[in-house]
């Protein structure tokens, strides 16, 4: 995938070489073009390194603007308050707003990332309704310290990415649940697991990128997150379950990688002395997943099953009880005891359980939830 970067004079420019950097890692071969005021803030040299491609700074007799107008995606960011607004009504003075409406006569993909003071900001919001009425793309800015500020340079990769996937998981509602839930014991203290959330993060990142509507429910996670698509918090068990039997009739996939807690308690008003003896009464949490098809019997449901040193065959066995209990259409099962798999490791090795069993050997959780993906997307 070829995509062009254009760069304009917001001080945000500055991220605009580890967004260029990032865009490589992900495999995009990417051309830019800096304006003016870009230059005055990075030095063309620094974008040329990180794409490895010359930097147009002006237009010559190459026509580069009708030459990398037909690209896969051109990515303005940062996008300043004039380069909005000149595009708005198609005013071609300077090489990046003459790519833009040549790219815009040619239908292709253009998505804006609006950098600013908030008063500037404010100021081009008709400008700004005006490109998205007219199919133009954005990346909501962050709103922070009286300033439209830069986002993630993940949410702006995911938005490149969704927007040149085969997107073929477009018009599907995916409700993803990730990360460990939290059962007070007294008001400092509780009972968790050892989940990371990484694997489910992952797999709503890779629905995302498919073009699905993407609702992550998550409890205790170890990682940042995406703020481009809906993320719903919670603690307990009892709030995870709540969420997701408000949230699943209106889904078409549900994908339940939360570790949610098997065990829930009373919890105390006070804090419990650290100087004698306790006993907790713990009492078995609901199974979240065992009630999602009794609610919405026509969901895809994806189960997840953790085993702790077992063999292949126990796996496989466990996960076809959860399969019964729970009629899922999908387990993907593992065994955390796997060196460098499982709970907080960025790996996994995974087995995809249906009516067949495949065996996904230890590879990245990005990985594994492109082919988790894959089989839903197959299934469907």
């Amino acid at each position: 995938m070829r995509i062009v970067l254009c760069a304009t004079g917001s001080v945000a420019a500055v991220e605009t070489v580890k967004l260029a950097r990032e865009l490589k890692r992900q495999g995009f071969k990417v051309k830019c073009f800096m304006s003016d005021g870009a230059c005055d803030i990075i030095n063309p040299y620094a974008l040329e390194f990180a794409t490895g491609e010359k930097v147009i700074t002006k237009l010559t007799g190459d026509i580069e603007h009708v030459k990398y107008a037909r690209e896969d995606l051109i990515l303005v960011a940062p996008a300043t308050a004039n380069v909005i607004s000149k595009f708005a009504y198609k005013i071609a003075d300077n090489p990046i707003n003459t790519l833009l409406v040549t790219a815009y006569g040619y239908d292709t993909p253009i998505i804006m990332v609006p950098s600013m003071h908030e008063s500037m900001y404010r100021a081009v919001e008709e400008n700004i309704n005006k490109l998205k009425g007219e199919g133009i793309l954005f990346v909501e800015p962050r709103q922070e310290e009286n300033k439209a500020k830069f986002p993630s340079i993940q949410d702006i990769v995911l938005k490149v990415e969704r927007n040149t996937s085969k997107r073929d998981l477009a018009g599907k509602k995916v409700l993803v649940s990730a990360g460990a839930t939290y059962e007070d014991i007294d008001p400092i203290r509780g009972i968790t697991n050892r989940s990371s959330g990484k694997m489910g993060v992952e797999i709503a990142k890779e629905a995302f990128r498919r073009g699905a509507d993407v609702t992550l429910i998550c409890g205790r996670v170890e990682i940042g997150l995406p703020s481009i698509f809906r993320v719903v918090k919670v603690k307990s068990a009892l709030e995870m379950q709540l969420e997701v039997e408000g949230l699943v009739l209106d889904q078409d996939v549900f994908l339940s990688a939360a570790a949610v807690s098997d065990f829930t308690l009373e919890k105390e008003t006070h804090k419990v002395s650290s100087h004698e003896d306790i006993t907790l009464q713990l009492r078995p949490a609901p199974k979240i997943i065992n009630r999602v098809k009794a609610i919405n019997p026509e969901i895809f449901l994806v189960a997840f099953k953790a085993d702790y040193n077992v063999s292949n065959e126990e796996i496989v066995e466990s996960a076809r009880q959860r399969m019964d209990e729970s009629r899922a259409d999908l387990v993907v099962a593992n065994d955390v005891a796997v060196p460098g798999a499982g709970f907080g490791s960025d790996e996994n090795q995974v087995l995809l359980i249906d009516e067949h069993v495949r065996k996904v050997p230890l590879t990245s959780k990005e990985e594994i939830a492109g082919k988790i993906i894959d089989k839903v997307v197959q299934r469907l």
